[in-house]
């Protein structure tokens, strides 16, 4: 197996960035199909929104045998030459897009890029995996002390060291040894020389689907990637279910985990998944658009204007427009070419914070009572220097509606969430936090709201939620051992 040559660049994100919660990662993997890397490579340019730190693709040929290329940044800056793609050649690859939640960071991560790859008795494999491992450093500790040689930091490889270590006769079987021992979330795709393999966590936390493309499958995170390259969409893979898809277009499916009710990730429906993608038969943009309209009805204020945080709040504003009669109007505009910045930055440009991606339309502004939506607050600092362009701009007043609960809990099932004292909400009140940000009003719209939103029309049912809302409920379905482990305190009952 070979790897392709890598660039030393790094770079770096700009203030707005660092004041989202980071999209976990994207994978995609494609069986039956002539050239196949370039499926993967529209694929994952499709889920780049989910990880623009690195990039990574596998393939296996029968004539050249398992090759695969792992590049820092874009997939467009890394997948699109010809020079490159002419070493991926073969019918089956599977891809990755990472932002790190687990694992080193910066020029020197290439080890921690995805696809991992192993090369067994029965010949190699590889795998690419979306989500966190919670007993990760348990697991690498047993690993190691019982011979394993660590190659990367991140929490996946020890999935390749449990399957290692599997007494099964083939790959699927070893995959299913080592992911029962896995603990946390995890959507998986991986490949053998022929087949290719998807699998979800009992509780399906992380997404992945299904499609037909010909005579192939491909399985992707979201529909999104499915659309890219023309396929059809088939299925959702089921939580708890592992698919195994031959390269004669066979597609087995199998349980391989004890039957839990599903905990999907609400977070998805409010960020992380493109609007154009479908989350268990429901459009996000719909879902999105059905939040500002519970919002609107929870949290009504009188203004002149709705104006969503581009992009991640526009669905919701248009929502939030909608249901109250404001007049919807882009009163910020971003800047579509920002992306990141490969300058390092002197005091003067981290100055300017938000202004590098987000400009004030201050002709729609000026007089005007603003409505500002956007998905979330994490720690704050964004939303403090988006509420003093608008007051440049000479706006009457500033009134914030955040299209999901207080962001008070961290994430440990595959999102970069920050120590949960970093967390705005973890420390303030919806009124102190009104306070710090200096606007008129701040409203966040409310759990059940957001549970009718997505379809759930007597809201959260709090014996037996039927989403993962950790981030904001402060209870994780399950429980974060090696956080535990190292003084993580879960929420008391006083909380």
């Amino acid at each position: 197996m070979t790897d392709s040559p890598l660039p030393q660049t790094a770079w770096r994100e700009t203030p707005f960035d660092d004041d989202k919660l980071k999209e976990e990662c994207g994978i995609f993997g494609v069986n039956g199909v002539s050239t196949a890397a370039n499926f993967v490579a529209l694929g994952l340019h499709a889920l780049q929104h989910r990880g623009q730190e690195a990039g990574g693709i596998v393939v296996h040929d029968p004539e050249h045998g398992f090759n695969s290329a792992r590049r820092f940044g874009y997939v467009r800056d890394n997948f699109t030459s010809q020079a490159v793609m002419d070493t991926l050649p073969g019918p089956i690859a599977i891809g990755h897009v990472r932002y790190s939640t687990a694992g080193s960071k910066g020029a020197t991560a290439i080890r921690d890029v995805q696809p991992f790859f192993g090369e067994f008795a029965m010949g190699g494999a590889a795998i690419a995996h979306n989500g966190n491992i919670t007993n990760a450093e348990e697991l690498r500790r047993e690993l190691i002390e019982r011979g394993s040689i660590f190659q990367s930091s991140s929490d996946s490889e020890c999935i390749i060291h449990l399957m290692a270590r599997s007494l099964q006769k083939n790959i699927p079987e070893r995959m299913k040894d080592a992911l029962r021992r896995v603990e946390g979330a995890f959507s998986v795709v991986a490949m053998t020389r022929t087949k290719l393999i998807g699998v979800r966590d009992a509780l399906g936390v992380r997404p992945l689907v299904l499609g037909r493309i010909g005579d192939g499958y491909a399985l992707a995170s979201e529909t999104c990637a499915l659309d890219i390259i023309g396929a059809e969409f088939v299925r959702e893979i089921e939580p708890g279910e592992m698919v195994v898809i031959s390269s004669t277009g066979e597609v087995t499916s199998h349980r391989p985990f004890e039957q839990k009710p599903s905990r999907f990730c609400i977070f998805e429906h409010v960020y992380f998944s493109r609007p154009d993608s479908i989350l268990g038969g429901r459009s996000v943009y719909e879902t999105r658009e059905n939040i500002g309209r519970e919002l609107a009805k929870e949290a009504p204020v009188e203004a002149d204007l709705v104006c969503p945080v581009p992009d991640s709040g526009t669905p919701a504003a248009i929502g939030f427009s909608l249901q109250s009669g404001i007049p919807y109007a882009m009163g910020i505009i971003r800047n579509q070419y920002m992306g990141r910045t490969f300058i390092e930055p002197s005091e003067q440009v981290r100055n300017l914070g938000v202004r590098l991606k987000l400009n004030v339309n201050r002709a729609l502004i000026r007089g005007k009572r603003v409505i500002l939506v956007d998905d979330s607050v994490v720690r704050g600092t964004t939303s403090r220097k988006i509420k003093e362009m608008i007051l440049d701009a000479g706006a009457a007043e500033v009134h914030f509606r955040i299209a999901s609960p207080p962001t008070a809990w961290p994430c440990f099932y595959g999102v970069d969430t920050p120590q949960r004292e970093k967390l705005l909400a973890a420390t303030m009140s919806e009124e102190e936090m009104r306070t710090h940000l200096g606007v008129d009003s701040l409203k966040f719209i409310s759990l059940d709201g957001l549970y009718r939103a997505v379809g759930e029309a007597n809201g959260r049912d709090a014996k037996a939620p039927q989403y993962c809302d950790a981030c904001f409920s402060g209870e994780y379905p399950v429980a974060p051992r090696d956080k535990l482990a190292q003084g993580f305190q879960l929420k008391t009952a006083a909380e």
